[in-house]
């Protein structure tokens, strides 16, 4: 049987968001967030859309795309 969260069906606290918010600026995955939290993944998602926040991550290059440099052949 699946491990239910801590606040599961809880309302979400001006103070959660903030953390959620914070969490989310420092590219924490999605599920780590929901660990801290006690929430599920779907739950930060659902929360995150409603309050217009991203949980894509800010710092990584789209497509595995690579830092061009000199290459020396």
């Amino acid at each position: 049987m699946a491990k239910i969260p801590t606040n599961s069906g809880k309302g979400w606290s001006k103070q959660e968001i903030k953390e959620m918010r914070t969490l989310i600026q420092g590219n924490t995955p999605t599920r780590i967030i929901g660990l801290k939290m006690g929430r599920t993944p779907a739950a930060i998602k659902s929360q995150a859309s409603r309050e217009k926040m991203s949980l894509k991550p800010t710092n990584q290059s789209p497509y595995g795309a690579k830092k061009t440099g000199s290459a020396s052949r």
